[in-house]
């Protein structure tokens, strides 16, 4: 279980709930296309440059995102999930994105603010909702909503996750001497719990966002370009 696959799958439904039929979709940075079914009802278009080591789905345009051979205001509608952080030049993305989608259209945004590095090199930031609301903006965006992907207990959970299997094992991992010793022994018994407790706090955390303190893995924004 992950909780923010989970919450992004809801949220990215609700999204294609709310377009009327024949609508056309932009799937910008779409990879695999994972969430393409949602907008069955749809007339969905992709743009990738697949240059990362990873399966892909073909993509309507093999493109740089901030070069989309698409004429001015052409989609409804603009998905821009878990992409800006492998950009290096996010606000020409965003310009273009504006340019492409039609005023009045709508863009759902996702991306990371506690992640690790993934799909090197391929990787260059991570964003506060500061960065979100400010690029967004910037790029010609009016930002409608701003708020945590998951909940706290799945940021929580993904470090668990992490520390399940990359807590340190040998004894000079952690200085040496007795003291070594007897943190290498508690690291190896802490790796199965931290594994355990992972996935409770994945399920809590799928079945309720907690909010209220700490912070998220992921922010998630719905903008619109002005009419």
């Amino acid at each position: 279980m992950n909780s923010s696959r989970i919450w992004l799958e809801r949220e990215m439904a609700a999204f294609a709930g709310g377009l009327p039929a024949g609508a056309v979709v932009l799937d910008a940075g779409a990879g695999d296309q994972p969430y393409r079914h949602l907008f069955a009802h749809c007339t969905y278009e992709s743009a990738d440059f697949e240059k990362v080591d990873k399966p892909y789905a073909r993509s309507t345009y093999v493109c740089d995102l901030a070069h989309i051979p698409v004429e001015d205001a052409r989609y409804d509608a603009v998905v821009f999930s878990q992409v800006m952080e492998h950009l290096p030049d996010p606000a020409a993305v965003l310009a273009e994105l504006a340019r492409v989608l039609r005023p009045g259209g709508r863009l759902f945004y996702s991306g990371p603010l506690f992640y690790e590095e993934h799909e090197q090199p391929y990787d260059y930031y991570r964003y506060t909702q500061f960065a979100v609301r400010l690029l967004l903006q910037r790029g010609g965006f009016t930002v409608v909503q701003l708020r945590w992907l998951e909940g706290y207990l799945g940021t929580c959970a993904y470090q668990l996750e992490r520390m399940s299997s990359h807590l340190p094992r040998r004894p000079a991992d952690f200085g040496g001497g007795l003291t070594g010793v007897a943190a290498a022994v508690a690291a190896r018994a802490a790796r199965p719990l931290c594994k355990l407790c992972a996935k409770v706090l994945y399920w809590l955390d799928a079945r309720h966002r907690f909010t209220q303190a700490g912070y998220p893995k992921n922010w998630l924004a719905l903008a619109d370009k002005p009419a």
